[in-house]
């Protein structure tokens, strides 16, 4: 189809049954498309072999920084998301304009990689090409514009939704829809520890590639365990919101490195590479040793990962059970956690910005022992997890954005699918 053909197929209503699955409000999603039809057009014309694709951000709900180290992991797919207008060109070039910023030209026989690129959106476009390239995808170029409303910095991974968009795009034009959502998902994570710069885990691109509220064993990272949950929170009567704190996680890559490079100098001491894979009691009666040798901050953040890694176990039960208020007694103790032992909540670079324990004291302040809270992603800034009774969310986003601004507190929905082609 032609960018017109599409665009009278959205103001049609074609796409009306994939539009109310992925957002509920089929109203604004048209108009959502329609804008993003009409800005690719303005660009590289209205070509034939016109796709439309969409790949949620992601909430994690459980494991937090637990999948670098080869643990578990609760997340889910939500109602926000990176979405694409995209045509085949054939002239060897993958040129994507994305709202806001500069287009990428990458040439598609220049997918060496390129460390002058960490940092920027062409290193992940460059590595998930490069990746489908090795598999035996015959790339022959794109055109594509996107729009996102997963904030950048808001720990709802932008990065990891844009990568496994244009894994989507990749796959469906170019290798016949053979990756399946783990595979994509590795693909992301490929291209953003190798290109883009970023050491990473697998848990961003899961939870976005799978969609849904998902379950995930990575100690065989090459081939993960998942599990989907059943969940409606609502039915609780509690309504799942992330709060932004107005932090940005762009400057920050330094301080997740710092996470996974002290883990890794403890499991080291221990004899293994990673944490998952190292014996506890060897753990516990070692610490006099291990703090001599990797510091007491190294230390402390191996205790939140065996620690939140049998939470999460727990939390999984809890949600099968149906046991929604000791699932939120984990929640809340893996929060503290990640503030007492992970230590993810302000950098030390900037200690007079702490926006995530401020939002934490007003939200633990406002809930006064009900519902629960939690840092909300990669920490450090960005934005916190809260679990609120719905009949006080009115009064609770009236008392936070009067902190954080309007708009700052963000309701958030479960996606039943993660990336996907919508037709």
């Amino acid at each position: 189809m032609n960018i017109t053909e599409v665009k009278a197929n959205i103001k049609n209503g074609a796409y009306d049954n994939s539009f109310s699955m992925l957002y509920g409000d089929v109203s604004a999603a048209r108009a959502r498309y329609l804008k993003a039809c009409e800005s690719f057009e303005g660009i590289f014309g209205g070509k034939e072999g016109i796709r439309l694709f969409s790949a949620p951000g992601r909430t994690e709900v459980g494991g937090n920084h637990t999948d670098h180290q080869h643990g578990c992991v609760l997340a889910g797919g939500v109602n926000l998301d990176v979405i694409a207008v995209a045509a085949p060109n054939n002239d060897g070039k993958v040129r994507i304009k994305s709202e806001g910023y500069d287009m990428d030209v990458i040439d598609i026989t220049e997918l060496e990689k390129n460390t002058a690129e960490h940092g920027r959106a062409s290193a992940l476009i460059r590595g998930v090409l490069s990746r489908f390239k090795e598999l035996g995808a015959d790339i022959s170029g794109f055109n594509a514009y996107t729009t996102s409303n997963v904030l950048k910095g808001s720990g709802l991974s932008s990065s990891a939704a844009f990568e496994v968009l244009v894994g989507n795009i990749v796959n469906g034009m170019f290798f016949n829809n053979k990756a399946d959502e783990i595979t994509i998902a590795k693909i992301g994570q490929y291209a953003e520890r190798e290109y883009f710069g970023k050491p990473c885990g697998l848990l961003d691109q899961m939870a976005s590639s799978l969609g849904g509220f998902t379950y995930a064993d990575f100690f065989n990272p090459a081939d993960p365990i998942t599990e989907k949950i059943n969940l409606d929170i609502h039915s609780f009567g509690y309504t799942l919101c992330v709060v932004d704190t107005g932090g940005n996680h762009a400057n920050l890559t330094q301080d997740y490195a710092d996470i996974t490079v002290e883990c890794k100098e403890i499991s080291n001491k221990l004899g293994v590479d990673f944490l998952r894979d190292a014996d506890q009691n060897r753990f516990y009666n070692s610490i006099a040793e291990l703090r001599r040798a990797c510091g007491d901050r190294a230390v402390l953040r191996a205790f939140h990962f065996f620690n939140e890694n049998d939470r999460v176990e727990k939390q999984k039960a809890a949600l099968k059970a149906g046991d929604f208020e000791g699932f939120l007694k984990l929640v809340n103790e893996s929060g503290e956690s990640s503030y007492d032992y992970l230590q993810n909540l302000y950098s030390n670079s900037a200690v007079s910005e702490q926006g995530l324990p401020l939002a934490i004291a007003l939200t633990k302040k406002f809930l006064n022992g009900k519902g629960a809270c939690r840092v909300h992603g990669g920490g450090f800034a960005g934005t916190i997890q809260c679990y609120i009774p719905s009949e006080l969310l009115a009064d609770y986003k009236k008392t936070i954005e009067a902190v954080f601004g309007q708009n700052s507190c963000c309701v958030l929905n479960i996606r039943p699918v993660g990336g996907y082609e919508i037709k």
